[in-house]
Formats: C-alpha cells, sequence, structure tokens
C-alpha cells in the first residue's frame, strides 16, 4: 500500500484544550476497554473461522486447471487445529532420543523447597502482574512517574514544566486532522498551526486499525466518553474535542483530540456482536471467480462494508450520519448507547437507515440551514436531496459520471454543488430537481475544472461565491462566481491555481477562522497549508468581497505555502503561482 494522506479536518481556534491529558488507563477506563477487547477477540475467532470455511469452499466443485492451487498430494487431515492441542503437546513430549532412556524425575524434599519460603507465602506483597503474558492490567496508566513504582529516576519540576509546554496549545492555534497511511500503518496525524508564526508541526497520533477514508469533526462528546460521565468532582462535559472516523472496516470510531496516547477511541458505532456480516462470502467456485463475493445483506442497525463518508449535525448536535459502499444512509444518536443487543439487530445501533441508492453511496451531508435535510451523492451516478423524516418524498437527478464529493452552499440554503469522475463541477438548485431521481436536470452552471476526478471540493465560509477545488492532476484551484442580478446567470472565473505539491489531490478544506488559508493533502503523504491571499491576482479579485465581508487580506513574508519544518528543507516558501 503506498503511502497517502486520504483526508483532511481543520478544528477552529480555542476549540481544543490548552492542556491537554494523558491517556490513563484507571479502573473505569480499564472496565471500558476490556468489553471492547472482548468483542475484538470474539471477532476474531469467527473471522477466523469463516474465512478457513470460506476458502475450503471456493475450492468445492473446481475441476481442472481451475481447482485451487494446492498440491493434490496434500492431505487435509494433516492440518493440526492449535485448539486440539493436546495430541501436539503429547508428540512433542515423545521428541526424546530413542537410544536414550528417560530419566526419572528427581524426588524433591522438604529441604529443596526452602529456598521459595513457602511458609511464609501468604504474608508476601502481592506485585502486580506484568509481562507480555500478564493481563490487560499491566499496561496500567499511572498519573505521573512518581506514582509508578517501576520507575526510578523520577523526573523533576522542570522536566514536568518542560512537557507541560511542548503539549500546550495556545488560544490562537488551529489543529489539523490528518488520516494518513505510511509502510501499511495508519494513523491520525494532529498538527498544530500557528497563523502568527507562520508554524506547523505534529502535535501527537493516534493509531487506527484500518485503513481511513473520511474524517468529521464535532463537539459533542458521546455518551461512551470518559469526559460524558462526569465525576463527584468533574461534571460531565457539554462540549468537546473530538474526530470521526470512517475506514475500510463497517465501524466508525470517534476519538478525543484532548486526550494525547490513546489507547482506545471513545466510541465505535456499528459494532454488531455477532460478526457474520463483515465476512465476505464466495460468489462461486475456481480461480476465474474466486475473487467475486455476493452482496452482503444489509442490515438497518450497522454498515456491513467501508464508511465512505461522515456528516455531523450542527444544530441537532447529537446525530451523526454516514453513508456506506453497503448502499446506505445511517442516522446515529450520539447520546445512546450504540451497542447491538438482541436477536435480528434489534435494539440500539443506527437510528434510522435509508437505501435510496442502488450503488455505494460516496458521499453524504446535512444542510446547516435545514437541519433535518440530507444530500448524498453515490457512484450510480445520482444525487439525492431529502428530510430525514419522510425519505420518500426525496428529489434528484442523474449525473453524468460518478459523484466523487458533493457541499451545501453556506449561503444559499438551497444550493449546492457536485464535482465527478470526469472532472466537471455541477451547480445545482434542489428547488428545480424533479422527484424521479432517474430523470436529468439541468444545473445552474457546468465548471470544467480538471484533467480527471476532481476528487475534493469545499466553499469558502468566510466569501460568498469562493471554492476551491483539489484533482488527480495534481493542482489545487480556486474559483471566484459572481452572480449577474439582471440576467440571473452566474460567472465562474479560476483565481489561481497552483501543484502544492502532495500529488494527487485527495482531500482541500478552508480554514475556519482565515478566508484565504486553505490546507490540501494527497498521494505523497503530505499536508501544506496554502495562503491563497499570497498571489496578487487573487488579493486583487477576492479583496472586494474580503471587503464587504469586514476581513482584509494580511501580508505575508513567504510565498504562501506552510508545511511541517524539517532538517533539510525549510518551513515554507514553495513554487511560484501560475
Amino acid at each position: 500500500m503506498a503511502s497517502l494522506i486520504s483526508c483532511v479536518s481543520w478544528v477552529r481556534r480555542g476549540v481544543a484544550s490548552q492542556n491537554p491529558d494523558k491517556y490513563i488507563l484507571d479502573d473505569g477506563e480499564l472496565e471500558r476497554v476490556s468489553a471492547l477487547t472482548r468483542i475484538e477477540l470474539e471477532d476474531a475467532k469467527k473471522e477466523l473461522e469463516r474465512a478457513h470455511k470460506a476458502a475450503q469452499s471456493m475450492g468445492k466443485g473446481a475441476e481442472g486447471e481451475e481447482a485451487d492451487d494446492v498440491d493434490e498430494n496434500e492431505d487435509e487431515d494433516g492440518w493440526v487445529d492449535e485448539d486440539d492441542g493436546a495430541e501436539g503437546e503429547d508428540a512433542m513430549d515423545e521428541d526424546a532420543p530413542m537410544d536414550e532412556d528417560p530419566q526419572p524425575p528427581k524426588p524433591q524434599t522438604g529441604d529443596d523447597l526452602e529456598e521459595y519460603n513457602l511458609d511464609n507465602y501468604d504474608d508476601e506483597d502481592s506485585a502486580p502482574a506484568m509481562g507480555p503474558f500478564s493481563s490487560i492490567k499491566g499496561l496500567t496508566y499511572y498519573r505521573n512517574n512518581d506514582e509508578d513504582p517501576y520507575i526510578t529516576m523520577k523526573e523533576d519540576d522542570e522536566e514536568k514544566e518542560s512537557e507541560r509546554e511542548e503539549l500546550e496549545i495556545y488560544p490562537t492555534d488551529n489543529l489539523i486532522v490528518v488520516a494518513k497511511t505510511e509502510d501499511e500503518i495508519s494513523q491520525l496525524e494532529i498538527y498544530v498551526y500557528d497563523d502568527s508564526q507562520e508554524d506547523l508541526y505534529v502535535h501527537h497520533d493516534l493509531m487506527l486499525p484500518s485503513f481511513p477514508l473520511c474524517l468529521e469533526w464535532l463537539d459533542f462528546p458521546p455518551v461512551t466518553s470518559p469526559t460524558a460521565k462526569g465525576t463527584a468532582d468533574t461534571p460531565a462535559k457539554q462540549f468537546g474535542n473530538y474526530i470521526a472516523v470512517g475506514t475500510m472496516d463497517p465501524e466508525i470510531e470517534i476519538w478525543s483530540l484532548d486526550t494525547v496516547e490513546a489507547m482506545y477511541p471513545d466510541m465505535v458505532l456499528g459494532r454488531p456482536d455477532k460478526t457474520a456480516a463483515h465476512i465476505p462470502t464466495p460468489l462461486g467456485t475456481g480461480k476465474k471467480k474466486r475473487k467475486k463475493t455476493k452482496q452482503r445483506p444489509t442490515s438497518n442497525a450497522y454498515h456491513v462494508d467501508a464508511v465512505l463518508s461522515l456528516s455531523w449535525n450542527k444544530t441537532h448536535r447529537n446525530m451523526l450520519a454516514s453513508a456506506s459502499a453497503d448502499r446506505t444512509v445511517k442516522l446515529w444518536d450520539l447520546s445512546r448507547d450504540p451497542t447491538i443487543k438482541g436477536e435480528d439487530d434489534e435494539g440500539q445501533g443506527a437510528v434510522r437507515s435509508f437505501s435510496i441508492h442502488k450503488d455505494k453511496v460516496q458521499a453524504v451531508q446535512w444542510n446547516d440551514k435545514e437541519p433535518t435535510v440530507l444530500l448524498t451523492g453515490s457512484y450510480d451516478r445520482t444525487v439525492r436531496t431529502f428530510d430525514s423524516r419522510a425519505p420518500d418524498s426525496g428529489v434528484g437527478t442523474i449525473l453524468g459520471a460518478d459523484v466523487e464529493a458533493l457541499r451545501w452552499d453556506p449561503w444559499e440554503a438551497h444550493s449546492f454543488y457536485v464535482s465527478l469522475e470526469n472532472g466537471i463541477v455541477l451547480n445545482f438548485d434542489a428547488r428545480t430537481l424533479p422527484s424521479n431521481a432517474s430523470a436529468a436536470s439541468p444545473a445552474r452552471f457546468t465548471l470544467s475544472a480538471h484533467d480527471g476526478e476532481v476528487s475534493s471540493l469545499d466553499i469558502n465560509p468566510h466569501i460568498r461565491g469562493c471554492i476551491a477545488t483539489g484533482g488527480s492532476d495534481k493542482s489545487v484551484k480556486v474559483w471566484n462566481i459572481n452572480e449577474d442580478a439582471d440576467l440571473n446567470k452566474r460567472q465562474v472565473s479560476l483565481v489561481t491555481s497552483r501543484d502544492l505539491g502532495v500529488g494527487k489531490v485527495f482531500s482541500v478544506a478552508w480554514s475556519p477562522d482565515d478566508p484565504l488559508t486553505l490546507a490540501a493533502a494527497g498521494s505523497k503523504a503530505k499536508v501544506q497549508v496554502w495562503d491563497v491571499g499570497a498571489n496578487a491576482g487573487a488579493r486583487k479579485v477576492l479583496t472586494p468581497k474580503l471587503a464587504e465581508a469586514g476581513r482584509t487580506v494580511r501580508e505575508r513574508s513567504t510565498g504562501g505555502i506552510i508545511s511541517v519544518a524539517s532538517d533539510d528543507e525549510d518551513s515554507s516558501g514553495g513554487e511560484e503561482e501560475e
């Protein structure tokens, strides 16, 4: 797997905790983690059993050269099940030389046991189990090194203060969350971006179990989060700093960004007690059919395939929407226990499930102005918008290619943008769409944005009519859209274009605080922050719109590119704009 960054998400200033907490595996967290790990172990056992059965069934019925690539003389009875280890252990015990008689064990006398001091065994203090074969309690974190009996060199106050300063996040700092995969290892990297100093650096990271596909920031503490429960001394938090992650696995993980060195997420959505839905079922037998799988049966309670998109409802803060490769869109209530209980997937799980598309659902987004309305786009080449309370009354249109990304226009409640794999960006008015999504509807305007798919799209929340796109042609482009009130038409022009050196662009996102700053990342596993205002042409075009919004352009001392500093390259500067 190549190294890449699949998605990027900003966190606005003042949201992150100034002094993040260190992860502590106390009794309460130990109980929560034990429940999660128990499910994971049960899942692994069931997956192993089903995978073994699936591998066997794939070879049945094949004849001649289409049979499995196994030795015909190989006997399946030669396989040894690890669970039936009695015979194996006995066989191991009999591997003594045949010409030597086994020596009988030497009888132990009372004097031989004196070294163990068994008479005073019950009086000795029991030490916590440690080592690779101990229980998970051996991973217990102490609140500080002074409490850890295994650390003999204690930190002094100066070292503690230095560590605190290194982790400190100021109210003027932004966080940038990056979903990165490198050398087949997936993780979240949390960057700190100091706009005043034009500084970007990695603050901490979080390990992920699978390849990440999408991110969504939210401030609602999930019910299973330790901060949401509160204690006698600390009340439960009503707001927080969290990131939801969708991966190639069907589950959705929610992590706290205010906790460093975390081992487990604060909440996992869509994890059933049974794992049959998570195992591909073979479609046929023989070499030609072995890689194909049957369409997995969907469930109303959880996803059964990769989670491709997430959207958090800013009005109803406990609601999260997800789109999946299993062709469904689901709604999750973060204020209730997500554990699925009972037979036939009854109890908890997703609040609602919508099957409105005929292929993978690539994107989903709530409408900020009408918080019950959802917008979805699919590989079935359709886009749909509907009220989540009455999905059958939705409207939509057919498109000319697969959907890559979509966004509601924050400046017009009924307007939205869609980017396609053929390089086109379309703008629609939802009020003019037909109720039959299989029919085509003309777009308000069409923009030929990139050579190849337009993999990312974002709309500037500070400047009306300013959008950014990123594509497989490795360029990031900023567009200006002016509305002609007399002709009732929109004029679209390219403001600036730049290759930021991130490879094929997979994600672009405008800053929530600065109107001319955006982040981009892609196939080179590198994130760049671009100050569009450093370009003279962009300043000329966008300054009037900034003035209308009460903002001004700040002069930069660099070329407008801020990247992570390293030993062999400067943290700023870059190529000249086109």
